[in-house]
């Protein structure tokens, strides 16, 4: 039988981790050629217009898919593996599947500066992590605890308090 202390450190462990999962299978970054900008040229839209309109053809496909920590499928998916997947299948670029690493992706970019594609990253609990890709307009992408894959603002007050750092890939 468990002793308390050792049911309370598992579920602080649980906890601690947050949607920052990790697969048993472990993906490494890939450099791939960048659709979004050979699509640009052919349509006459900038680069960031058409990644944009890929970005919300994948949310048209996974809006309202229930998050769910550790899931990869439309059945739930956590906010980490949603971004994975979204860059896997829309620019063909394998990402790490965690929070943790992807925060350590690309360079920092300020709040100002964002461009559709990067990733926003916050501080939702003491050590809980959650990221999302930037859209425009201070809109961003993510698989959301309670609500699932959705839009949302950074305006909006819990965003801005949780606000911690973005990255540019």
């Amino acid at each position: 039988m468990l002793k308390p202390i050792s049911i309370l450190v598992i579920v602080l462990l649980l906890f601690m981790s947050g949607c920052s999962s990790r697969l048993p299978e472990q993906i490494e970054t890939d450099t791939s050629t960048n659709v979004a900008a050979n699509q640009a040229k052919t349509t006459g839209l900038t680069k960031q217009q058409v990644f944009e309109q890929k970005l919300m053809a994948f949310h048209r496909e996974w809006k309202g898919t229930p998050y769910r920590y550790g899931g990869m499928s439309k059945r739930g998916v956590d906010c980490s593996a949603f971004v994975y997947l979204a860059y896997k299948d829309i620019l063909g670029r394998k990402l790490p599947r965690t929070t943790a690493e992807q925060k350590n992706l690309g360079h920092k970019v300020s709040k100002r500066d964002l461009k559709t594609g990067d990733l926003v990253f916050f501080k939702t609990g003491w050590s809980t992590r959650h990221v999302g890709i930037y859209l425009s307009d201070s809109k961003f992408l993510h698989a959301s605890t309670s609500q699932g894959v959705m839009i949302s603002t950074l305006n909006n007050s819990y965003w801005q308090r949780k606000y911690w750092l973005s990255r540019s890939l």
